[in-house]
C-alpha cells in the first residue's frame, strides 16, 4: 500500500496554496514522480509551480498534468526537458485503483498539495483526494480566516 502523507516532508519545493481554499481535502497521499535529470536539477534550485496542476488516470496509471518545472539553464539545449509535460506518478497498483474509483464514482479530484524532497533526497508529491467547494463554502472559509486573524490581533494587543 502507498504511504499516507506524513507531516512535513523535508525540503519543500512548491506548494499549492489555492488547493485548500478551492477544495475540501478528504485524504492525502504521497507519490513518487518520474523525472528527467534536468528536471531534478531544476527542482534542486527550488523552481517549480503546481498551482494549476491536477492528477489524472490513463491506462491504469496516474499522471500529473500542467505542473511547471522550468528548464535547467546549465543543461544543453538537447539535454533539457519540456516544461509542462505530463509526468508519471508512482504508487502501488491497489492505491491507484482505489483513487481512480473514488474519482470516477464519487466525483472527486486528485489535486497536488506539495512538491518536495523527502529525507533520502527523492522527489515526492503530496496528492489530495478532494471534493470541490461551492461558492458559499469559499465565502465561509474566508470569513473564518479573517476572524482567526482578528482574534490573534486582539489577543496580541491584550496579552
Amino acid at each position: 500500500m502507498a504511504r499516507k502523507a506524513k507531516g512535513d516532508g523535508g525540503n519543500t519545493i512548491a506548494l499549492n496554496r489555492k488547493a485548500r481554499f478551492n477544495y475540501h481535502v478528504e485524504e492525502t497521499f504521497e507519490a513518487g514522480i518520474v523525472l528527467a535529470g534536468s528536471e531534478v536539477k531544476s527542482l534542486r534550485e527550488g523552481k517549480a509551480n503546481i498551482a494549476e496542476s491536477y492528477a489524472t488516470e490513463d491506462n491504469g496509471e496516474l499522471f500529473i498534468i500542467n505542473a511547471y518545472i522550468p528548464e535547467y539553464q546549465k543543461a544543453g539545449k538537447f539535454n533539457n526537458h519540456e516544461t509542462r509535460r505530463p509526468r508519471k506518478l508512482l504508487m502501488h497498483a491497489r492505491e491507484i485503483s482505489r483513487l481512480i474509483g473514488a474519482v470516477q464514482r464519487d466525483g472527486m479530484t486528485l489535486v497536488p498539495l506539495k512538491l518536495y524532497f523527502n529525507d533520502r533526497g527523492i522527489a515526492k508529491i503530496q496528492l489530495a483526494l478532494a471534493r470541490g467547494k461551492k461558492i458559499h463554502d469559499k465565502r465561509e472559509t474566508a470569513k473564518k480566516r479573517d476572524w482567526q486573524r482578528q482574534k490573534a490581533r486582539l489577543m496580541r494587543e491584550k496579552g
